[in-house]
């Protein structure tokens, strides 16, 4: 019956408007509560809206309508997309603590923190590689999540090994330590 499905569709439509910006907010709390600092959080936290535009760049490359499951897929790749920023900017911040120089703190922040970066987004991405090629059973709830969280990741990880370490030079720059 195509009106009982639509109906369906409308009500987890109308659950993912609530849902996702709840998730949201909670995981913005979660950064506060972690780094006591709303300015850190927010460093972090731009990683999601990269993470997103990239989700929506890897549907549009595959030709991957818009759906609950890759809605369900951009959750979780808001969670996954501070991860790495949160990696990254604890190590800046530690040293920072031991009296390091903003710059030479950046640095080697992220030179120190870049295999780290690097693996986890490998690890999480190829973990979807088999969800976004499959083209049997499921395929049409498991291909949109897959691409989302692939193509996000992608574009978080640029944002957290090239921007965060620049946006965390611009926040900090009059300052004498973090």
């Amino acid at each position: 019956d195509y009106g009982g499905t639509f109906e369906q569709l409308i009500s987890a439509s109308r659950r993912l408007t609530l849902v996702v910006p709840i998730t949201l907010l909670i995981i913005f709390g979660l950064l506060f509560m972690a780094f006591n600092s709303a300015k850190d959080a927010a460093l972090v936290f731009s990683g999601v809206p990269l993470a997103l535009t990239g989700g929506v760049a890897a549907l549009l490359l595959r030709d991957i309508p818009l759906s609950i499951s890759a809605g369900v897929g951009f959750i979780a790749l808001s969670g996954v997309a501070v991860l790495n920023g949160v990696v990254m900017l604890s190590f800046i911040r530690d040293l920072r603590g031991q009296g390091m120089e903003l710059d030479a703190a950046i640095i080697k922040g992220a030179l120190r923190r870049l295999r780290p970066v690097l693996m986890t987004a490998l690890v999480a991405s190829l973990g979807f590689v088999p969800m976004a090629l499959n083209v049997g059973t499921g395929a049409e709830v498991q291909r949109p999540l897959a691409t989302v969280v692939i193509g996000g990741i992608v574009s978080s990880t640029l944002l957290t090994l090239l921007v965060l370490p620049a946006l965390y030079r611009l926040a900090y720059r009059n300052k004498t330590s973090a």
